[in-house]
C-alpha cells in the first residue's frame, strides 16, 4: 500500500440477511477520523455520528444493490458489480477490500478483519452500515409486521416468525433459503 490518502478502503453491509439490499462503500480519507473501528463494535449513536465525520472528511461512494438484484444476479455477481462501481468512481486509488475474495474483480488488495484495522476500511465499513440500517429502517414504516427496524432483515426468531405469519415480501430475498420453511 502507498501512503494512505492513496488508499480506498472498501467494505459491504447486509450480504447474508434474509431481506433488504447489500450497500458497498468505498473511502478515501481526506482528513483523518477519530475513534474509526469496525461498524459492528461501535454503537448505532457512535456510527451516525462518525458517518457525519466521514462523509465531510473523505472521498466517498456508495453502491445499493436491492433484493431483487441480488436474487437475479447472486451475491457474489453483485458483490463483483459493487466492487466494479466503486473503482470506477474512485479512481486511481490502491484499493482494499475486507475479507479474503475479490469476486474476480483486479486491482484490489483483501484483508481480513480489514475494517478493524485500516482506518479506510473502517471507515467504508461505517458509511455501509448507517446506510443499511436506515434503508431497513424506511422497510420498516412499509412493512411494520416484519419488525425490521429490530433485526435489519437478518434471520432471527422474530423475523422467521414473522415470514412464517405474513410470509414473504417484496425485499425479501426469495433465492436465500430458510431452515424449515424452504424445503
Amino acid at each position: 500500500m502507498q501512503n494512505k490518502q492513496q488508499l480506498c478502503g472498501i467494505d459491504e453491509a447486509g450480504r447474508g440477511p434474509l431481506a433488504g439490499p447489500l450497500v458497498m462503500a468505498g473511502v478515501v480519507l481526506i482528513e483523518p477520523v477519530k475513534d474509526l473501528a469496525d461498524s459492528k463494535k461501535l454503537s448505532s449513536k457512535k456510527r451516525e455520528k462518525l458517518f457525519e465525520e466521514i462523509i465531510q472528511a473523505s472521498k466517498y461512494h456508495i453502491v445499493t444493490i436491492n433484493s431483487e438484484q441480488i436474487d437475479d444476479m447472486g451475491i457474489s455477481a453483485c458483490l463483483s458489480y459493487g466492487l466494479k462501481n466503486i473503482i470506477e468512481n474512485l479512481r486511481e486509488f490502491d484499493y482494499l477490500f475486507d475479507g479474503n475474495c475479490t469476486f474476480g474483480v483486479e486491482n484490489i488488495k483483501t484483508m481480513i478483519k480489514a475494517d478493524d484495522k485500516v482506518h479506510e476500511v473502517s471507515a467504508a465499513s461505517i458509511l455501509a452500515k448507517v446506510t443499511r440500517d436506515r434503508i431497513m429502517q424506511d422497510y420498516d414504516t412499509l412493512y411494520p409486521e416484519y419488525g425490521f427496524k429490530s433485526h435489519k432483515g437478518y434471520g432471527t426468531k422474530s423475523h422467521i416468525e414473522a415470514i412464517l405469519k405474513f410470509g414473504r415480501c417484496d425485499i425479501h430475498r426469495y433465492t436465500y433459503r430458510i431452515k424449515n420453511i424452504d424445503y
